[in-house]
């Protein structure tokens, strides 16, 4: 038996075809990237922990959402009791900012204080609203007493942000994973208004500031350039405080970029090296004079005795070296300079005597650009050098402070003690 085939009807039925599976396809193209824009609009990112100025009782959490939420919070619980069926995690209600990217884009920050922790606990948190939560993080909380731990300290970043410093990062958890906290001693981006380079910044780190907080002070680069800019106009980018919860005790209008805060024994001081330096000192000369903690700490980004060939700031040495002097400061971390430097032990600008007091100045680079070295200060180094990315890891114990420098491939660069 012989079929005929109707020409016209196959026709007709192969563009239903083509029309069903175009409609299909398109359907699953724009209905998925609409569902993932709606999910993408209102999940949390650029999550990132701040230390507070005691971080045995409290802990600070800051992120972002594209759209804002019906409630930003924050849930927190002890991790002993997070399997518990009867426990159920304490809610912090966030603080809300609007930031306008440009005159279309509008983004939410959000951030909460944890308060009233126990010292030395371990907690999972998580961040979000009523549809949109973050996953379950988790944080230990400093000891409320003098005791032995590490922290990592970076100088700038600034270039190629994510393609070579995703890098440094990833080296320095593995070779530390156990670190108190990260110290930024300014300079993570190259242009602090650039909203792009700041998520540079947070895909390079990856879900690390969401374990291990963050602890940073802004550079030069979270300015805008001075040389091109009214004085009136010359302030902090306006994305630097919405992105980070750090404390707010520094003199006023200088909060959250200056500001000391205490950890297991250490009083650390956050300088800004880029407006109202001599305020600043008159501020460090007062929580120096009521510090009690064992060991003294300071980071700044402007190095106090510069070995860059471009530029020689002296001014901290007339406003700041005076008070560390005075008050024993036992270690300054800086950058700005895009090189490695490590005094021997000053004193009045001077190097002392073996086994006498003093203070110890580091400079470190941890991006991928380098300026040409001075030797306008090599009475008073004893190391500079280094054209490649480094960081450091630096363990304090009761009477000993262990410094050691590392490069990409976990060598040893430098390292040295000071001891009590």
């Amino acid at each position: 038996m012989t079929v005929k085939k109707d020409n016209k009807f196959m026709k007709i039925s192969k563009i239903n075809r083509y029309l069903l599976f175009a409609g299909l396809a398109l359907f699953l193209i724009f209905g998925h990237a609409r569902a993932d824009g709606n999910t993408l609009n209102v999940f949390p990112e650029r999550i990132v922990l701040n230390l507070t100025q005691t971080p045995y009782n409290s802990q600070a959490v800051t992120w972002r959402t594209q759209k804002m939420g019906t409630s930003p919070r924050a849930q927190i619980i002890r991790v002993s009791e997070f399997s518990s069926l009867e426990s159920t995690p304490k809610i912090f209600s966030a603080r809300t900012s609007a930031v306008d990217l440009d005159k279309k884009t509008t983004v939410y920050h959000h951030s909460v204080v944890f308060n009233s922790l126990e010292p030395n606990v371990l907690y999972a948190y998580r961040v979000g609203d009523d549809q949109h939560f973050s996953e379950w993080n988790q944080f230990i909380t400093a000891s409320e007493k003098l005791k032995s731990f590490t922290f990592l300290y970076f100088g700038d970043i600034q270039n190629q942000i994510q393609s070579m410093c995703s890098r440094v990062f990833r080296t320095a958890f593995q070779k530390q994973p156990d670190a108190g906290f990260w110290l930024f001693a300014g300079d993570m981006v190259d242009n602090g208004d650039d909203d792009k380079e700041w998520k540079e910044f947070f895909n390079a780190m990856g879900w690390i500031p969401r374990t291990i907080p963050l602890m940073l002070l802004p550079g030069n680069h979270e300015y805008p350039d001075r040389r091109f800019i009214p004085l009136e106009d010359y302030k902090i980018s306006k994305l630097w405080r919405p992105h980070f919860t750090l404390p707010e005790n520094g003199p006023k209008d200088l909060e959250e970029t200056v500001f000391s805060f205490e950890y297991q024994g250490v009083c650390f001081v956050m300088l800004n090296g880029n407006e109202l330096i001599e305020k600043q000192a008159k501020w460090l000369e007062k929580i120096l004079s009521k510090n009690r903690q064992h060991w003294v700490i300071v980071s700044i980004h402007q190095p106090v005795y510069s070995i860059s060939k471009r530029r020689n700031r002296t001014d901290f040495q007339k406003f700041f070296v005076p008070v560390f002097d005075r008050f024993s400061v036992d270690l300054v971390l800086q950058g700005h300079d895009h090189a490695y430097s490590r005094t021997f032990p000053l004193r009045n600008n001077q190097r002392v005597p073996d086994k006498e007091k003093g203070t110890v100045y580091v400079i470190s680079i941890a991006g991928p650009k380098f300026y040409p070295i001075s030797s306008r200060y090599d009475h008073l180094m004893a190391k500079t050098g280094s054209r490649e990315p480094l960081f450091q890891s630096i363990r304090v114990d009761a009477d000993t402070l262990h410094y050691t420098s590392y490069n990409i491939m976990k060598q040893v660069y430098d390292s040295f003690e000071i001891h009590k």
